[in-house]
């Protein structure tokens, strides 16, 4: 199947009930575009549990705040569909804003209590925009399968949240994150970095790795874990957003990590004027679950 381009929603529901038609399985990828290859690594998973992958690349303006990069964001869509073409995605979903948010749009999502706090705490409004598009993509393709990365993780969690509460039925499938070859965890904002704040950015994951190695040894105390990411970035001027250990899957904040249950160590910093984040687990034999009502994976 050759590449398809779907530039309206109308485009969208057809090429829907043509894949219902065919009785064929299919995998959605989710994405603000600027691909790299943690995208792709979403589309090789998409296309190893369906029978057909379509990526979505829209801005989303309403998950931006009045201060944040929506109009630098970068944005080059015959980039993005060569790479999608060259990693044998089926369709592209790329519609123009109005398809979206069309003149009178006044319908909105919250999931309330896994957006407080770390990024939702950061930046307000964030994951109801997020949560809004997300749902209107999964509404509209309603896939047996969504791909989404553990990089953003707590917008993971939001995003599995909704699709139980609203009952859309795909199965939420987190994607370990991509890194360079230096453990930077791979970001289109990884393009707003000089080369010395490159340099620099690496100890969020310097900070993280630390983090686990101690995890590992038997230290078990939140604070300590913290602390370790907190010395990497300050040993690299880098300016701590919020560094937090959490359980995985409810993100409440953890004072001791449980092997029974699974829990992760997030970080925010500004490296620069960008803000990166990241995440590592603490506890990988306590595994946050996959969620969904579609067929189980084979």
């Amino acid at each position: 199947m050759a590449l398809q381009l779907l530039r309206t929603t109308d485009e969208a529901a057809q090429f829907v009930d043509r894949l219902r038609r065919e009785n064929k399985r299919l995998a959605l990828v989710p994405t603000m575009g600027s691909l790299h290859q943690g995208h792709l690594a979403l589309v090789r998973e998409g296309r190893r549990r369906a029978d057909v992958t379509a990526v979505s690349i829209f801005v989303n303006p309403t998950q931006f705040g009045p201060r944040e990069d929506f109009s630098g964001y970068p944005r080059n869509l015959q980039a993005d569909l060569a790479q999608c073409e060259a990693a044998e995605a089926h369709a592209v979903f790329a519609p123009e804003l109005t398809e979206i948010y069309p003149a009178g749009y006044q319908t909105f999502v919250e999931v309330t209590e896994l957006s407080k706090g770390l990024c939702g705490g950061r930046r307000p409004g964030h994951f109801r925009g997020v949560a809004t598009v997300v749902a209107k993509l999964l509404a509209l393709f309603r896939p047996q399968v969504a791909i989404f990365g553990e990089k953003d993780f707590q917008q993971l969690q939001v995003i599995r949240q909704l699709n139980r509460d609203l009952n859309l039925g795909a199965r939420i499938v987190g994607v370990p994150t991509v890194r360079e070859p230096d453990g930077l965890a791979m970001s289109s904002r990884n393009a707003y970095l000089s080369p010395e704040e490159r340099r620099r950015a690496r100890s969020l994951f310097t900070g993280l790795r630390q983090a686990q190695e101690l995890a590992r040894d038997g230290r078990t105390e939140a604070s300590e874990l913290v602390a370790v990411v907190r010395s990497a970035l300050a040993q690299a001027e880098v300016r701590e957003d919020y560094v937090e250990v959490v359980d995985a899957e409810t993100l409440e904040r953890l004072e001791t990590v449980r092997g029974t249950r699974p829990a992760r160590i997030l970080v925010a910093a500004f490296v620069g004027n960008t803000r990166l984040i990241d995440n590592a687990p603490l506890n990988p034999e306590g595994r946050a679950r996959e969620d969904g009502h579609a067929q189980a994976e084979e």
